[in-house]
Order: C-alpha cells, then sequence, then structure tokens
C-alpha cells in the first residue's frame, strides 16, 4: 500500500508547485525575483532567498542520504548549513535553483519506489544522535519547506519595498 507515501508525494508537489491553500508555492515566490535580487539581504536579520534555497537543498539532500543509506552526514553545526552570499554567487543561481529542483525530483522518485511500511522503518538521525522512523525525516522536511516558505514571503516583501 501506498496511500501515505503517495499522500507525502503530492504534499511535497503542491509546496512548490501546486495550488495551496495559503496562496503561494516556491514557484509563486521564486517568479516574483530576478537572478541579481536572490543574492540580497533585504535586512541584517534576515537570509537572502539564495542562502534559503541552498539550505533546503543540503536538507533535501540529506534526507536522500537517510533514505538511501539509514544514516545522514550533516549536522546543524555544519558549514554546508548556510554558505554565505559570497559562496552562493560563486555558484550562481542558476545552478543553486536547478538542484533544489533536481533534489526534489529525486526525492518524489526514491518516495516512489517505497511502500507506506518504510516510513515505519528506523534510520540512525546524527543531529539527534537517535533512531527514528522516516516518516520523522520525510514531514520534518516538508514542516521545514513550509516554515522556508513563509520567510520567502516576508524577504520578498521587503526586496519590493526597498526597490519599488
Amino acid at each position: 500500500m501506498k496511500y501515505r507515501i503517495e499522500n507525502i508525494i503530492t504534499q511535497l508537489k503542491e509546496v512548490q508547485s501546486g495550488k495551496l491553500w495559503i496562496g503561494s508555492t516556491f514557484d509563486s515566490k521564486l517568479n516574483q525575483v530576478d537572478k541579481d535580487s536572490v543574492f540580497v539581504r533585504p535586512m541584517k536579520n534576515l537570509h537572502s532567498i539564495a542562502e534559503i534555497i541552498s539550505h533546503l537543498t543540503l536538507w533535501r539532500k540529506e534526507t536522500l542520504l537517510k533514505i538511501q543509506t539509514g544514516k545522514g552526514s550533516k549536522t546543524d553545526n555544519c558549514k554546508e548549513n548556510w554558505l554565505t552570499n559570497d559562496e552562493l554567487k560563486m555558484v550562481g543561481w542558476d545552478k543553486i535553483n536547478s538542484e533544489y529542483d533536481r533534489t526534489l525530483v529525486q526525492l518524489i522518485d526514491l518516495l516512489k519506489s517505497k511502500e507506506d511500511g518504510f516510513l515505519n522503518e528506523l534510520y540512525y538521525d546524527i543531529d539527534f544522535k537517535s533512531d527514528f522512523e522516516y516518516s520523522f525525516v520525510i514531514n520534518g522536511m516538508l514542516h521545514h519547506d513550509i516554515y522556508h516558505l513563509g520567510q520567502l514571503g516576508i524577504i520578498i516583501k521587503y526586496l519590493k519595498k526597498n526597490n519599488p
């Protein structure tokens, strides 16, 4: 049975580009900005769009690794968790954004190969130093995406206010 897995896949797709009750998706937000503004921090205590997308991509890659091997390799304190704008500018927005999109496709494809029982299997979480069910990391990643989608909305609002 794949009811739960299919539900998760649907939610991942909807948050990226579907029609959400909240009215915004990653695609709708990212389509509002140009390549130059993605590296701007509109306020000192706000991340740039590129920083957030890079951060989300790191944790999506970690989720893929956990599903594939049963264990991740990164913690909140790792350098890659929040790369600087200078580091990200060297990578370039096109590559950052395409890697973000690619990892979503990879995650969905990997989940399609699983049955619902997989969600109850355990992996070792290096950050929490314990075993957890895969449903913990997969649902947590979805929640993490939605949290940062809200941040993108705030960042874009400030970018537009500062550059009408």
